[in-house]
């Protein structure tokens, strides 16, 4: 069953066309991050489902209920923000309870939807004390169970971690997928990390210029990007991306990386038709790629190390492999200095081929 439902969504200030004719269909109880860089609109989206922005055309459901112009307190959200927003003369137990006595809920109800929220956040021990109190873990908390307790059905995050520092984060990453796990809500959330995105989501839409360039499980746009935007953005260090041209024959084909260079495609699955000579991007993420002192079986290409970043439990090594640059995860145990000498093969079960001039995925 479809939880919120966003139907050729446009959002235009003046002239200025924001959001452009978004479709976008989440499921029940579904975990969906927006990702993508500042300006992108993934939080100017965010604040059209909460009504927060009126949009220029297009229509929203919440729960199969048209609620394009509803306010926000009638449209059955909870919504957490990247400023915890909390009033700093009340205690956390009055800014639990605020919203729910404008509300106009019984005594009992408040207090019972308070110990619950309490509860399932571990911040029973926190209710007396004021804002100021608390350090910046407690306080998001505290912001998230000020939505916990309105009981709705859809949660919508904007960048709710991106205050706290990495340790934090990391924490609290882990908290609002159990979080999710227990209560089953669907929620939103927005972030330009791209980490939080691939731990937290059952599918990440990711978007660039107010357009969702792919809409898929995690696994998928981190293996198969559907264009050249994506491939880059995802991914810590980035794929490796090399300029080539195919060159096409009955046995095969290969990619042209320099004059003396070439990768079979033995094993890419293509998802369009490829020709002779055309212009490609050949990309391939760190991990996907082994570097040897001695040339192996198969095809070997020689490469010479650069620099060499250790990062505990492997290495990130930096090569030149004819005019490219290219990283490559490896063994911290490697030693590689600069000016040493590799092989480099390529796992083409994950690699990524793009078309040059259109930069889609091939």
């Amino acid at each position: 069953m479809t939880s919120v439902s966003v139907r050729d969504l446009t959002l235009k200030f003046g002239s200025l066309e924001v959001l452009h004719t978004l479709n976008l269909d989440i499921d029940e109880g579904e975990f969906l991050v927006l990702l993508g860089p500042s300006g992108c609109g993934k939080s100017t989206l965010l604040n059209c489902i909460a009504g927060l922005l009126d949009i220029s055309e297009g229509q929203i459901f919440i729960s199969g209920k048209n609620v394009t112009w509803e306010e926000p307190k009638d449209r059955g959200i909870g919504m957490v923000f990247q400023s915890y927003a909390l009033y700093p003369q009340m205690s956390v137990e009055k800014n639990l309870s605020f919203g729910l006595k404008i509300a106009g809920l019984p005594k009992g109800e408040i207090a019972k939807r308070i110990e619950r929220a309490a509860e399932v956040l571990q911040i029973q021990s926190l209710l007396k004390r004021k804002p100021a109190q608390l350090s910046g873990g407690q306080r998001q908390r505290v912001a998230i169970g000020r939505a916990l307790v309105r009981d709705v059905d859809v949660f919508l995050f904007d960048e709710p971690l991106s205050n706290l520092d990495a340790k934090l984060r990391a924490e609290l990453r882990v908290e609002l997928k159990r979080l999710h796990q227990n209560l089953k809500n669907t929620m939103i959330y927005v972030t330009h990390d791209q980490i939080e995105a691939l731990t937290l989501a059952d599918r990440i839409a990711v978007m660039k210029g107010g357009i969702i360039q792919q809409l898929d499980a995690p696994l998928t746009i981190y293996n198969k990007p559907v264009n050249l935007f994506v491939a880059g953005f995802i991914g810590s260090p980035s794929m490796n991306f090399l300029k080539g041209s195919l060159l096409a024959q009955a046995g095969g084909s290969s990619v042209l990386l320099g004059p003396d260079q070439s990768v079979s495609l033995d094993g890419y699955d293509a998802q369009t038709d490829m020709f002779n000579g055309q212009d490609v991007i050949f990309g391939v993420r760190p991990e996907h790629l082994t570097i040897t002192r001695e040339a192996t079986s198969g095809p070997n290409l020689p490469a010479v190390v650069e620099l060499e970043e250790p990062m505990g439990a492997d290495s990130l090594v930096w090569l030149r492999l004819g005019s490219h640059s290219m990283s490559v995860r490896a063994d911290s145990a490697g030693e590689y200095r600069p000016g040493d000498k590799v092989f480099v093969t390529f796992d083409l079960a994950h690699a990524s081929l793009f078309d040059a001039s259109t930069e889609d995925r091939i």
